[in-house]
């Protein structure tokens, strides 16, 4: 019996379904047999392809990192160190799937349409939303939602809306709807999380719940949040959970993969723990040295995910060519938003009443004109 005071216990190696190795190489867990299939029927463009995505988003998350520290945005998420977890799970999608990020999901979100720019905007305070997630052209990517975890009850209260309407478990894996929801290791121990998770598998939801544990919760360890691995949760709600090594792109997507085609042919929620780690700081408004160790963070960097498929890439046989090709499309990528972000203009006044209720409004438009009167009162009083 663990004692209070002793550190939580790990799982044994085997039951982290990894595929590469931290040096690149073919080294699946034991719990990664049955996802090596869907890794190896994966050619070489799509291989090439999650490289390219992982390394191109890091290049944009440097640059708006910058762009913050310039003045140009109001704050600033780094993703540095997470591709992996993203770029699989995002890759593992289907077109008529639905997906729920958080804040940090920036590649999730330009993998499905989504213009980087239009992320900007949010951090920059240009736009309530950043995108419209309707339009087709973004994918049905929701809106990133800044009050965490409550993006779990939206997904959740979506799924259900696929199974009221019957939209999974038909048996067309290219029609059938499935959900997915990214949160963090901080977002899980919030009380939205749990009933979202009680309700998804209650109501035996088409939807994967991915958990992200980066390690941190802003300063607080994971481990001072959780006694037991963050997946050893999901089976009190009698939801499947499998934990894979979130630095290893290839698992990632296998994972993911099968969650959601299990779960979009009706058998019920699954949930999955990315092992993987927040390289930078929570937000551009945290300094991570007062509480974590260099030591700490040279341990991940020899993880890195995207060193780690170069290095799985190189030894399949990819040219440099390639790998010259993907530098100069992240940097053209990272220019082109430098340029875009430092041309956004300011909101209109009207713009903060667009988007609050679905339908005309009297109350908001009572609003609308006790503003436009109050701006026209300075006016009057100068002229």
């Amino acid at each position: 019996m663990t004692s209070p005071g002793a550190s939580p216990q790990e799982p044994e190696i085997d039951r982290t379904v990894r595929i590469l190795s931290a040096d690149g190489a073919i080294s699946p867990s034991a719990s990664a047999e049955r996802y090596l299939p869907l890794v190896e029927a994966l050619g070489d463009a799509e291989l090439e392809q999650f490289y390219r995505d992982m390394a191109v988003i890091r290049a944009f998350d440097r640059q708006a990192t910058l762009l913050q520290r310039q003045g140009q945005l109001a704050l600033w998420p780094p993703s540095q160190g997470q591709e992996a977890a993203q770029v699989g799970s995002a890759r593992a999608a289907r077109a008529q799937d639905h997906l729920f990020p958080s804040y940090r999901e920036h590649v999730v979100a330009t993998i499905r349409g989504v213009d980087p720019v239009d992320i900007i905007k949010l951090m920059r305070g240009t736009s309530h939303g950043g995108w419209d997630p309707t339009d087709p052209k973004n994918g049905n990517t929701h809106l990133y939602t800044l009050v965490l975890g409550s993006q779990t009850l939206h997904a959740t209260g979506y799924a259900m809306g696929i199974a009221f309407d019957g939209r999974h478990a038909t048996g067309d894996a290219d029609s059938d709807e499935a959900v997915i929801v990214y949160y963090g290791d901080g977002a899980s121990s919030q009380g939205d999380v749990h009933e979202a998770m009680v309700f998804a598998a209650s109501y035996r939801t088409p939807q994967v719940f991915f958990l992200q544990n980066n390690h941190w919760a802003i300063s607080v360890p994971v481990a001072t949040q959780s006694r037991v691995p963050l997946a050893g949760r999901a089976p009190g709600y009698g939801m499947e959970a499998i934990r894979v090594d979130g630095n290893d792109v290839l698992a990632s997507y296998a994972v993911t993969r099968l969650a959601l085609d299990e779960a979009r042919a009706g058998h019920g929620p699954r949930a999955i723990e990315a092992v993987t780690y927040r390289m930078g700081a929570h937000t551009t408004s945290d300094d991570p040295t007062k509480y974590r160790t260099s030591d700490e963070e040279q341990s991940w960097i020899a993880r890195d995910p995207i060193a780690r498929m170069r290095a799985y890439l190189e030894a399949r046989g990819a040219s440099s060519a390639f790998f010259a090709d993907v530098e100069a499309e992240a940097a053209d990528v990272a220019a082109d938003a430098r340029t875009r972000t430092t041309q956004l203009e300011a909101p209109s006044r009207d713009s903060m009443f667009a988007n609050v209720y679905s339908e005309p409004h009297p109350l908001l438009d009572e609003q609308r004109q006790w503003l436009a009167d109050y701006e026209a009162s300075f006016e009057e009083g100068g002229a």
